[in-house]
């Protein structure tokens, strides 16, 4: 078997397991905002927000001060 057509099979192995491993990460993944919205304390949260922060009534929300 010729050297090229080793290096296109040990390319397209590589390229599989990235795409494998990217995909099961993908899948596996929970975000901040899922797991409060399982938890059932995103609305807990809002009021404080709003206290903090009153939004204008064309809707645009103000940005965070002190970083």
């Amino acid at each position: 078997m010729k050297f090229e057509a080793l290096m296109l099979r040990g390319l397209f192995a590589g390229c599989l397991l990235v795409c494998g491993l990217l995909l099961v990460a993908m899948v596996n993944a929970s975000p901040e905002a899922i797991r409060l919205a399982a938890k059932g304390s995103a609305g807990q949260l809002s009021p404080a927000v709003q206290a903090q922060c009153l939004l204008p009534a064309d809707g645009v929300v103000c940005p965070r001060l002190g970083g």
